[in-house]
């Protein structure tokens, strides 16, 4: 054997690693072990302390005179307090106590038969003991009944059921009840929950007129309550606070439900959000009459981006209303009135329009189902004013190029791309005609609208113009339109109906090449023109129909009306017409048509 050499053999680097992390895993579960059998002794140690103390608190009540059994500001009123801090061992309990009038059915029930005209035979000590800065520690609940030492004697008293129930009837357990006598001194304030019928009995309640000032809620659901009468904001409720007679039992009852959530966005029906749009939302539900008072009517604000979330509402049918300067609603989805579920989310798109007064709004549903109806022909008739809108179906319109040209998208309502020198654009504003040079009109001139931008990829349906009649001294075809549709916002390539720059459109109403659909950018070019230079066809309103995502079912919407009559025609396949005569008598007006099949 060489000199020096050790034949023995030490361990590797490897070896002494999973050496340590076998050690570590197993000295890691040898010490979570030991805390957690640390953690039961001890929690095991403050319930003995908070049993202990239970007891404790339970003795001290039977010793006190019957008629001191109770909390102090409850029914029955008595010398406990309702809340204490006790600390014991070191460590600090919160104890809250309940006690409660019970109407044991062994000798009959107030109200019931026989009548309990005694209904307070014994009562009940609840206490709820926590301890807050104890890791781990659930509140205990201990019980203990606690009956009088004599016979009983005819209660001076009533009783007050609170019963809570949901939408459908159903019995609602745990229901949060708050209670107030502001009538005696001291004033009784009793906060309790229902039991498992939803139910909450108050034996041997002080009487008095309107006395009880009740709120039922809970966690996540809806709140119903009672109200004074001749309050200024709503003197005559439907709900008085709650009135306790003497011998008698008073049961008022409470309809909650699981809250719901409406997401709101305000948009153009090219579905571009139009932030800060001021809107009312109202419930159907009343809380008073003689004036008729909402139990939900608030004001609410888009924020920048059109958005606006409202928690935290009541099932209910709501109803809303723009208060914007600048702008109409135009439509909406779903539409008003809204039946809104319990335990939902919903979301609702108010569809917007720059205001042209006068507007009107048309909803079609059909007559049975109530459903909105989609296609149906609305035809609006007046004076100079004859349009034909489908339902289900939006409309991009321009009736002002005063602000003239070099405008390339369509941002400011009454300017546009380009035109020639041949057309008059602001003499007078709202109309486009042949320039007049001399006493003379031009024989032709065109204009080029800027870039209508639907937010994304539509189908174009109609174009329409009004006036449709045209001086006949101007010759035929004196009005003519062309279409150029794309999605780069680039290429400007004009076509007529047949799909080429040949030809145009030369009658009002007419259909929209389809080769025009699913693009999202849309310009028109409209050509004037006269045979005779002494007169000169007019436009004032161009419009375009298309569908798009942001589109609400079953609506149009007419706008630059005036005042006065104007005949109204509805009709779809497999309906009944409806013609009616409206009077347009407001800035923006609504009305609703019921198709018969």
């Amino acid at each position: 054997m060489p000199f020096g050499f050790n034949s023995q053999k030490g361990f590797s680097l490897i070896e002494a690693l999973v050496g340590v992390a076998v050690f570590t895993i197993i000295a890691l579960s040898v010490y979570q072990a030991y805390t957690m059998m640390v953690d039961v002794v001890r929690i095991s140690r403050l319930k003995v302390t908070a049993t202990a103390l239970a007891n404790e608190q339970f003795e001290i009540a039977r010793n006190l005179p019957y008629a001191d059994v109770g909390v102090e500001g409850g029914i029955p009123s008595g010398k406990i307090p309702p809340i204490q801090t006790l600390i014991r061992d070191s460590t600090s309990f919160t104890v809250k106590a309940t006690v409660r009038n019970i109407d044991d059915p062994f000798d009959g029930t107030i109200g019931g038969a026989p009548n309990d005209l005694s209904p307070a035979d014994y009562r009940l000590a609840e206490l709820e003991i926590s301890c807050q800065l104890c890791k781990n520690f659930q509140p205990l609940h201990f019980t203990t009944q606690i009956a009088p030492a004599g016979l009983e004697t005819a209660s001076q008293n009533g009783a007050l059921f609170v019963l809570v129930f949901d939408k459908v009837g159903l019995p609602i357990e745990n229901a949060d009840v708050h209670i107030e006598n502001n009538q005696v001194n001291p004033p009784i304030i009793i906060d309790d929950i229902t039991n498992n019928n939803g139910m909450l009995q108050i034996v041997d309640a002080p009487p008095g007129t309107e006395a009880y000032e009740i709120t039922v809620s809970k966690s996540g659901y809806s709140e119903d309550r009672t109200y004074p009468t001749g309050a200024i904001e709503n003197p005559n409720p439907v709900k008085p606070h709650a009135t306790v007679a003497l011998q008698e039992v008073t049961q008022i009852s409470f309809v909650i439900d699981r809250a719901s959530t409406l997401d709101v966005l305000s948009a153009t029906q090219t579905c571009v959000p139009i932030g800060n749009i001021d809107f009312y939302l109202r419930g159907s539900k009343i809380i008073g009459t003689s004036p008729d008072v909402l139990k939900y009517d608030v004001l609410h604000t888009t924020d920048g981006s059109g958005q606006k979330t409202i928690s935290n509402l009541e099932w209910d049918t709501y109803n809303f209303s723009l208060t914007d300067a600048v702008y109409n609603l135009a439509g909406n989805a779903p539409l008003f009135p809204l039946a809104l579920d319990p335990n939902t989310s919903q979301n609702v798109k108010f569809i917007l329009e720059i205001k042209n007064p006068r507007a009107l709004l048309i909803t079609v549903r059909d007559n049975e189902t109530k459903l909105p109806l989609s296609n149906a022909s609305v035809n609006l008739q007046g004076a100079d004013y004859d349009f034909s809108l489908a339902t289900g179906y939006g409309s991009l319109r321009q009736s002002d190029w005063s602000g003239g040209p070099g405008q390339e998208n369509f941002i400011n309502p009454a300017q546009y791309f380009d035109s020639d020198s041949g057309i008059e654009i602001s003499d007078p504003v709202g109309k486009l005609h042949l320039k007049k040079i001399s006493d003379q009109y031009e024989p032709s001139g065109y204009l080029v609208s800027s870039t209508f931008d639907m937010g994304s990829s539509s189908n174009f349906h109609q174009i329409i113009w009004q006036p449709q009649s045209q001086p006949p001294e101007t010759g035929s075809d004196n009005v003519r339109f062309q279409i150029a549709t794309n999605n780069d916002n680039a290429t400007w390539d004009f076509l007529g109906p047949d799909g080429t720059s040949d030809t145009f459109y030369t009658l009002s109403n007419s259909i929209i090449n389809p080769l025009h659909n699913n693009n999202q950018y849309f310009r028109y070019k409209v050509f004037l023109q006269t045979i005779d230079t002494a007169y000169t066809p007019n436009i004032g309103e161009i419009a375009i129909t298309f569908t798009s995502p942001c589109l609400p079912p079953g609506q149009v919407f007419f706008t630059g009306l005036n005042y006065g009559s104007y005949e109204l025609t509805v009709s779809k396949s497999g309906y009944q017409t409806f013609d009616e005569t409206i009077t347009i008598s407001a800035l923006w007006q609504q009305r609703e048509v019921l198709l018969v099949p």
